[in-house]
């Protein structure tokens, strides 16, 4: 039998060394990272990530600036909050929350965040730097990916690695840093052939599909790493898209759902903070 992943544990570890990097600046006198969240309308999901980031950045020392809009705003008014802030020396980062009203264009307002304040990653140039393997700020989730696959010791360099799903938010971005770090990478998605045969050949699998039990361990190599990226809500609890019980039986480490992924997704977007661009 495989081990659970605990990307909770991880999580902490890394706020851990947040915190004394914070208590650090603190003694020596030097500013604390500052972030400014954004939030339009009351999503009721977007504020609860939204409360969680005051909290976490409460608890390692960090500040934050949230700032509510109401969900009619126009385009032109989002426009000079982002550039006010884009423009404010006391704020290091910036992160807009997703998804936005419908009547406003997210591509082109995400955009408006400076590449040098954009923590969450979503900037085209951030976007484009992360392609040309330039420094810049690193999706959260994929981010958070990474650091748990590594967490297990074992190395990614020349493992066959599997994505599948083929998200602008997900898929992509951790194929490519899969890419960086020297694995094989094989990207699948709804119109891939012979997609179970495929799956069953990775080292690493990661599943980014939004299907609740779809990968089971006919999926699944023997002593595979398997990241479960799912989050959907079914019968009231999160379900992810790997059949944990089934799946665990045969890969050598699994993430829960809760308590994986999506366990490192604040944690990442602070470090992101904290180490900004030069």
């Amino acid at each position: 039998m495989g081990v659970s992943l605990n990307g909770k544990a991880v999580a902490e570890n890394l706020r851990n060394e947040i915190r004394k990097s914070i208590e650090v600046k603190k003694a020596n006198g030097e500013k604390v990272p500052c972030m400014a969240n954004i939030l339009v309308g009351n999503d009721g999901g977007s504020l609860h990530y939204v409360n969680n980031q005051n909290k976490v950045c409460a608890d390692l020392g960090i500040e934050v600036k949230s700032i509510y809009l109401d969900e009619k705003i126009t385009e032109e008014e989002i426009t000079k909050v982002i550039c006010d802030l884009n423009n404010d020396n006391n704020i290091n980062g910036i992160i807009l929350q997703l998804p936005l009203p419908k009547h406003l264009d997210e591509a082109k307002i995400t955009s408006l965040i400076s590449f040098e304040k954009d923590i969450d990653g979503l900037n085209t140039v951030s976007v484009g730097k992360l392609y040309k393997g330039e420094k810049c700020f690193i999706p959260c989730t994929p981010r958070g990916i990474i650091e748990l696959i590594k967490s297990t010791g074992e190395k990614i360099e020349g493992k066959h690695a599997v994505v599948i799903g083929r998200s602008n938010i997900v898929g992509k971005p951790v194929a490519q840093l899969l890419l960086n770090e020297n694995a094989t990478v094989t990207i699948c998605h709804s119109r891939t052939d012979n997609l179970k045969e495929i799956c069953s050949k990775a080292d690493i699998l990661v599943a980014a599909i939004g299907k609740p039990g779809f990968v089971t361990e006919e999926f699944v190599k023997e002593n595979a790493i398997v990241i479960d990226v799912g989050t959907t809500a079914v019968n009231g609890k999160l379900a992810g898209d790997v059949c944990f019980d089934r799946v665990i039986e045969k890969a050598s480490f699994v993430t829960p759902v809760p308590g994986g992924v999506g366990a490192m997704t604040t944690t990442m977007l602070l470090k992101n903070l904290c180490e900004g661009i030069e």
